[in-house]
């Protein structure tokens, strides 16, 4: 064999292997990610079984185009003999992508919800030989889980009565107060210094100062207070204790809703504070945030021991928060104060269980208050 087929041998060898390296360390990067039960394999008869089996990463690429195609299905089809789940649909499209939400997917996406939904398939035969199905089931209901189902709002006849509707759809809210102008763009994993570098972390949402920020989904208030990277912030962990909600650089001097505090419940749509640029200082109540914006992060936790660690997951909100634009809540002033309250009400049975559970003391704030039933170190933005 002459030199010159000799060299490109051995280059087509060196890119076989690299390949074949990369394919490797991805499939064990998502193996790592499995339930215990789906990351089973026999060797020699016996079977192998990871330790730990809660999921350590989450790249949440679901575009808005597909966060809406299979919200409109999931909908279309409630109370219908075939239901189609969006997570589900969402985590079939996934785990036959990959993960990429591309055109392409978008027509699996599509295809699989017309056969779920004529009965021609169900979930369970479509994922049946889809090994990585179990995973993007579990880490998109863990983003996902508390932003759709039942719940009952507040409408107003023309005399002036006021009644509860049954509905089901979109219950988790936009984070700010509808009419408030606003820009963003995603700039997840942009870099940061203050204090160190890092990665940031969440999304930032920028507009003026005292606009009102809404709660995205309900849940307990598990952080309130001074962060010197976030300033004045809150966080607010759902009932189901999977997503950690975080909202940062609120408002000088009168950053929050009137009696929100630590273990206040809060019903999704509640008013919990006001748009500032406090933060970057170790001095509380300081504005050292040049733009002033809102700063919300989603940390999806399905072991404790990632809550406050090395290991925690935040998920780029750049898709589901042009999503949540979908389901806005509009506020009004209080007098002659600078507070402000939701402006229609609902009843969201989460909230219920909730408090109907072991939990009948959690306290409710004012901004909570006004609905019939229902009278958690955090990176900065």
């Amino acid at each position: 064999m002459d030199k010159e087929k000799r060299s490109r041998l051995i280059g087509w060898l060196r890119k076989g292997i690299l390949t074949e390296c990369g394919l490797v360390a991805l499939a064990a990067a998502l193996f790592v990610g499995l339930p215990r039960e789906s990351r089973e394999e026999s060797v020699d008869g016996s079977v192998l079984t990871i330790e730990q089996d809660y999921i350590k990463w989450v790249d949440f690429t679901v575009s808005y185009e597909a966060l809406c195609s299979a919200y409109d299905w999931d909908v279309k089809t409630h109370g219908t003999e075939h239901e189609v789940h969006w997570v589900e649909l969402l985590a079939y499209t996934a785990a036959r992508t990959g993960g990429v939400f591309d055109k392409a997917a978008l027509k699996i996406l599509e295809k699989g919800a017309q056969a779920l939904a004529a009965g021609e398939e169900t979930i369970a035969s479509l994922t049946e030989n889809l090994s990585y199905y179990p995973y993007y089931a579990d880490a998109y209901d863990a983003a996902l889980g508390g932003l759709v189902g039942d719940y009952r709002e507040e409408v107003t006849d023309a005399a002036g009565n006021t009644s509860y509707e049954e509905r089901y759809g979109l219950k988790g809210y936009f984070p700010l107060a509808r009419g408030f102008d606003y820009t963003h763009y995603d700039d997840f994993g942009v870099g940061r210094s203050y204090g160190y570098k890092r990665r940031h972390l969440g999304h930032d949402m920028m507009g003026l100062t005292g606009t009102p920020i809404i709660s995205v989904e309900s849940g307990v208030v598990e952080a309130l207070g001074w962060n010197q990277y976030g300033g004045w912030r809150i966080g607010i962990r759902s009932f189901d204790g999977r997503r950690y909600y975080y909202y940062a650089h609120l408002r000088q001097n009168y950053p929050y809703a009137e009696g929100l505090k630590e273990g206040s419940v809060v019903t999704a749509g509640d008013v919990i504070g006001y748009m500032g640029h406090t933060g970057y200082s170790t001095e509380e109540n300081v504005n050292n945030i040049e733009v002033t914006h809102l700063h919300w992060g989603l940390e999806l936790v399905f072991d404790e021991s990632q809550k406050e660690s090395d290991n925690e997951i935040w998920i780029d909100l750049y898709a589901l928060t042009r999503f949540l634009a979908k389901h806005t809540q509009a506020a009004h002033k209080v007098g002659d104060t600078r507070e402000w309250v939701r402006s229609s009400r609902i009843v969201d049975p989460a909230v219920e269980a909730y408090q109907a559970g072991s939990h009948t003391g959690a306290e409710t704030p004012a901004a909570a208050a006004s609905t019939p039933e229902a009278a958690v170190p955090t990176p900065e933005g």
